[in-house]
């Protein structure tokens, strides 16, 4: 293993808190990996990580050299851009929700791996907010507001938010024609993945935000579920419209108070503070800018 490879491992293993899951991301064996670090340190003369039953972290040398060799194979990966065309190459792991995976990352993904052959793509999808740096993604995309002050946040677009019910829930409450008449409607609960609060209904009335919280039965973590109870008739509920045009085309959903919508949601890509931004970080987020905005 090379110089550079060894440092593409140590901050794997630094940013990743173990050897066994900074080998997978590489393609190594665990035996290959603690091997390398064990020479580097070695050939440096200095121990660089401080090894536990439970994690991997930096000394101060460690955490030092960690952030001279993030410097360095960024600069490493941006002379090799330019010199290959500006072609970039390597892996890039991204976390996206699901639905959003769905909509905005899959149908121009052909097109975008076609424009960078030398990518390889990780999707994780989930509906929680990841530690970036723990988990060993380069980039996140999420939906709202962000109040993560380690992160840099780079603002894709507004996501048009509108209330749906199901024909049969409607047959059954009536359809509401102002924010008052949901008085004896109900709504699907959808939890925050951070506070585990219910988040109430949201309707713009006369320029100004009012949120109703109605009664629910079932509340839930997950959007898929959320739309399929909807569709099953238990109530309303509030999401962004473009991931719903089938539903409204089909009929298995309506819109409702289109005249009072929620709030937009902010669609945004993060990225860490302290990382260089790579030359595989930088044209996905381009293309982001380039592709999202137009579906919404």
């Amino acid at each position: 293993m090379d110089k550079l490879d060894s440092m593409r491992l140590l901050v794997r293993v630094v940013e990743r808190q173990s050897f066994s899951a900074a080998a997978s991301d590489l393609g190594l064996p665990r035996s290959s990996a603690t091997t390398a670090i064990k020479r580097l340190e070695e050939r440096l003369g200095v121990r660089l990580l401080q090894r536990t039953t439970r994690q991997v972290t930096p000394t101060l040398e460690g955490d030092a050299y960690y952030h001279r060799c993030k410097a360095i194979l960024a600069e490493v990966e941006d002379a090799e851009a330019a010199l290959a065309g500006g072609e970039v190459r390597g892996l890039l792991r991204i976390d996206v929700h699901g639905p959003m995976a769905r909509t905005f990352v899959l149908p121009g993904l052909p097109a975008f791996l076609e424009r960078h052959p030398g990518l390889t793509l990780h999707i994780g999808e989930g509906d929680r907010f990841v530690d970036i740096v723990r988990e060993g993604y380069d980039c996140v995309i999420r939906a709202g507001e962000i109040a993560d002050s380690d992160m840099v946040v780079r603002r894709l677009a507004q996501s048009h938010e509108a209330t749906f019910a199901s024909p049969d829930y409607l047959a059954r409450h009536g359809t509401p024609r102002t924010v008052e008449d949901l008085d004896g409607h109900e709504m699907i609960g959808f939890a925050s993945s951070r506070t585990g609060q219910v988040l109430p209904l949201e309707f713009t009335v006369g320029g100004e935000l009012r949120t109703v919280t109605l009664p629910c039965r079932i509340t839930v973590t997950a959007t898929d579920t959320y739309a399929a109870l909807a569709r099953m008739g238990y109530g309303l509920m509030q999401a962004p419209r473009h991931g719903y045009a089938r539903d409204l085309a089909a009929g298995t959903l309506v819109e409702v108070l289109a005249d009072h919508p929620p709030s937009p949601t902010p669609i945004s890509v993060l990225y860490p503070k302290s990382r260089q931004l790579s030359p595989r970080v930088r044209v996905f987020i381009d293309w982001l800018v380039e592709t999202v905005a137009p579906r919404l």
